[in-house]
């Protein structure tokens, strides 16, 4: 049973929170509190699993509260933020700070829209509470309305697979979702300007994606941007697909370019890691490096195994320095990953396949 502790000014959304939470015969609403002082007394009192944090609050803000938090007392933290641009950089920002994901609620009409995130808000915070407690115990959840889980093949048809040799420029493509925000700063971090080109697919909402793509760039050597259609990737160039497109690469002789597609969610996620992986296993083949980095579920997998049948190195973190290790631990647990890495030895390998 995941003990979860709710903190928001609003009444009304502890409210729906904890009637959400508490629908999920795993999960158990120990309290709720209106402010950080109010949580703070109450974490030490109920021990809590996981804490849903509210991004604004009076008296102090969810992030500095978090900071505090993660100095004295690490757990896992679910942000939840209104979908906005200043809501974006304030959730990243609390990313940052030791958050292990967060969850986005409608600005308008909370009371009737929240329950429609009702499957996500219950995931992250089991996911949250995986990334600490690796075992728990399993119980049958109530059934709720779950969205069909398409595979790439809804977006781009399968190739007939051949291998293919390396032809003209390097293309890294990197997938990932929860912890995701922070373990791609950390490879990109300090890599070179003369990198190959980068395409990024990390599960991010729309209004996010923007204030992610500029927080990266502000940290490291190459050029990071959100990806447009139509964008030639370019050497030193790092593209972040946009929340609610999927990134497809293709080839225009010897150029690689950004197609921004606006089809079904693949694994129930768009951007989908598997339909950019596909796109380079088709596109690029053996001139293209696959990364999986950490992420809840197995998005990302059955694309990387296509890149790797397509001649294409392929590299996941691991377990230990992975927030959740679903995503790249899908793929090992398929036999697609040739390496297998700590977080921080990824980038330098990066350099050196590009060089080989």
């Amino acid at each position: 049973m995941i003990k979860v502790l709710v903190v928001d000014d609003s009444a009304l959304v502890r409210q729906l929170l904890t009637s959400i939470l508490s629908d999920d015969p795993g999960i158990e609403v120990v309290g709720s509190a209106a402010d950080p002082f109010v949580a703070r007394d109450k974490i030490k009192k109920l021990n809590p699993d996981v804490l849903t944090l509210d991004v604004e609050m009076p008296r102090m803000d969810g992030v500095t509260f978090l900071g505090n938090l993660m100095r004295l007392r690490p757990m896992p933290v679910v942000m939840v933020s209104t979908l906005t641009e200043q809501g974006a950089d304030v959730t990243l920002r609390a990313l940052e700070a030791g958050a292990v994901d967060f969850v986005s609620k409608p600005k308008l009409d909370v009371a009737h829209e929240l329950p429609e995130y009702s499957e996500e808000i219950v995931g992250k915070v089991k996911t949250a509470a995986k990334a600490r407690v690796r075992a728990l115990e399993r119980r049958p959840a109530k059934k709720t309305k779950v969205t069909e889980k398409l595979s790439a093949d809804a977006v781009l048809s399968k190739p007939v697979m051949k291998k293919h040799f390396r032809t003209t420029d390097r293309i890294i493509g990197i997938g990932s979702s929860t912890g995701g925000t922070e373990a791609i700063k950390d490879v990109v971090r300090d890599l070179p300007p003369d990198m190959p080109g980068i395409v990024i697919s990390q599960h991010i909402p729309e209004a996010f994606s923007g204030a992610f793509a500029q927080r990266v760039n502000s940290i490291t050597a190459l050029t990071v941007l959100e990806a447009s259609d139509g964008q030639q990737v370019l050497p030193g160039h790092v593209y972040i697909a946009p929340g609610n497109r999927h990134l497809i690469i293709q080839r225009d002789g010897a150029r690689y370019i950004c197609k921004l597609n606006d089809g079904p969610p693949v694994n129930r996620h768009k951007p989908s890691v598997d339909v950019m992986f596909r796109s380079l296993s088709q596109n690029a083949g053996a001139n293209a490096i696959a990364v999986m980095l950490t992420g809840m579920g197995d998005d990302g997998a059955a694309g990387m195994g296509e890149m790797k049948q397509a001649g294409s190195p392929t590299i996941a973190q691991d377990e230990r320095t992975s927030v959740v290790w679903g995503m790249p631990g899908e793929a090992v647990k398929r036999g697609f990953v040739e390496e297998i890495l700590s977080l921080n030895k990824i980038g330098k390998r990066l350099q050196e396949l590009s060089s080989e």
